[in-house]
């Protein structure tokens, strides 16, 4: 697949790796990228300005909003399921309430999307991307939630990959570690940029690559599901 003239849906495109993934479709010459929010306000005026650019009003955990965005975006060739939540809470004394919430929105609501994207999708032999993280592989103290919705979210990947593969679309799974976002903004610790995880997805999906790990903490992550139960988490604590 060449990003060149395709047409992109983005989830969660007004901020962080969601709007990143807009720009870094346009700058590789996608005729088209719908980008999907809930507050479409939230775009900024470079983006809503640009004549390559419609936004959709989505919330992923909205199924009428998201049969909506697909009866709009029916052209759309790749689509980009980014939009996702966070919480910092115990597994043992957290909110259960605010832990269906996470799963509706980075489980369900790419699951969904994935279904009411599929004939398009078949039809142009397009692409998914699902953006994961490295968390993926390892649960952190007081981030056990967030990190068994993206568990989940991978496995979900892997089965909606098998399944699209023999009408030619490519499912990419995309992994990395802390990226400066709104999402991190609390932790000092090294990170790298939207860009840098936007230009490893893209440069995946023009080679065919199912599976993408961005940076060193991707790759430390997926080598450690070969040792100790969420070893790698113990390894960084020391």
């Amino acid at each position: 697949m060449r990003v060149n003239g395709q047409t992109a849906f983005v989830t969660g495109a007004n901020r962080g790796i969601g709007r990143a993934f807009v720009s870094g479709l346009l700058a590789r010459g996608a005729d088209k990228v719908y980008a999907g929010v809930r507050d479409p306000l939230s775009i900024d005026a470079e983006l809503s300005d640009d004549p390559r650019v419609e936004v959709v009003r989505l919330d992923v955990t909205d199924r009428n909003e998201i049969t909506s965005a697909s009866d709009v975006a029916g052209d759309t060739t790749i689509l980009v399921n980014n939009a996702g939540a966070v919480v910092f809470e115990s597994l043992l004394t957290g909110s259960l309430e605010t832990a269906r919430r996470l799963f509706d929105t980075n489980v369900f609501g790419p699951w969904e999307l994935t279904r009411a994207f599929a004939p398009a999708l078949r039809a142009w032999r397009g692409a998914v991307v699902n953006v994961l993280s490295a968390i993926a592989w390892f649960s952190p103290p007081q981030n056990g939630a967030y990190g068994a919705t993206k568990s989940a979210a991978w496995s979900l990947s892997n089965g909606l990959r098998s399944e699209l593969a023999p009408a030619g679309v490519l499912v990419q799974n995309l992994h990395f570690g802390a990226v400066d976002t709104d999402f991190s903004a609390g932790f000092d610790i090294p990170k790298i940029s939207p860009e840098d995880v936007v230009r490893a997805s893209l440069d995946g999906l023009e080679a065919g690559t199912a599976e993408v790990l961005v940076d060193p903490e991707s790759r430390a992550a997926k080598a450690a599901l070969s040792g100790e139960p969420n070893g790698y988490v113990r390894a960084m604590v020391g």
